[in-house]
């Protein structure tokens, strides 16, 4: 759904027709003007925003605003200035989780602990440097109780060396000894089968992935970047505390 970002960069540089008001109570213009900027793609949901006039639109992961009558969308954020805070990354957060748990756990490759006491998803490139040392650390995030989904984001994109080392990973018989072989920049066996790897990839850019590791929370949250096991397993324990 990386199609419906690109028409929300666009808004810039095109114009949405205006549609005219409908009734009170229903969004058909706003609907139609919708369709226009996205044609391939209905809205997951719409529904009043913080601010009143403006409606949330959600695509999958991503969140805008919209007026009723359909003549102006707004793509951006909305801050609470006196509670200095993001409202719409707050929004943003659970449609990104939304997102990638309904990719299922079945496309991911799962390290975890005896005892869970925190799940992270980590979109990962098997040439980045950094996400090579996040997963030499793995055994350190296990004894910190957390819990690692691994997706594919091979930041040289579809068909590069990167994504076919993704996919060789994917189809091992053993995926998370491959994983790890792949990451230690030991030769992997090339396969290719059945594989959600540009799946991932495109649900990555989806949901905010500029780089790797991305780190996405139990709550939603992107943290981009190699965080320590310790400093990550404190920023989890803050989080739920704040829940």
């Amino acid at each position: 759904m990386n199609y419906i970002l690109a028409a929300l960069l666009l808004l810039t540089q095109v114009s949405v027709s205006y549609a005219g008001s409908t009734a009170a109570d229903d969004f058909t213009a706003m609907r139609a003007s919708l369709a226009k900027m996205v044609p391939d793609a209905k809205p997951d949901s719409i529904k009043p925003g913080p601010i009143a006039g403006l409606y949330e639109v959600v695509y999958g992961a991503q969140v805008f605003y919209a007026t009723k009558d359909g003549r102006y969308i707004v793509h951006g954020d909305i801050l609470d200035v006196p509670a200095q805070h993001n409202l719409t990354e707050d929004r943003r957060a659970t449609v990104r989780l939304a997102a990638i748990n309904k990719v299922g756990e079945d496309k991911m490759i799962i390290f975890a602990p005896q005892k869970v006491k925190h799940t992270v998803t980590v979109f990962t490139d098997i040439d980045c440097g950094y996400c090579r040392k996040l997963h030499s650390e793995i055994d350190t995030y296990l004894k910190e109780g957390i819990r690692v989904r691994y997706m594919s984001f091979p930041r040289s994109g579809i068909n590069t060396p990167s994504y076919y080392k993704a996919v060789s990973v994917w189809c091992a018989k053993d995926r998370k000894a491959a994983l790890t072989q792949a990451k230690k920049d030991e030769p992997v066996e090339q396969k290719t089968c059945a594989n959600p790897v540009k799946e991932e990839y495109e649900l990555g850019e989806e949901v905010g992935v500029s780089g790797t590791p991305s780190i996405v929370t139990e709550s939603g949250r992107l943290l981009p970047g190699y965080v320590p096991a310790p400093r990550l397993a404190q920023m989890l324990n803050d989080e739920k505390k704040t829940d």
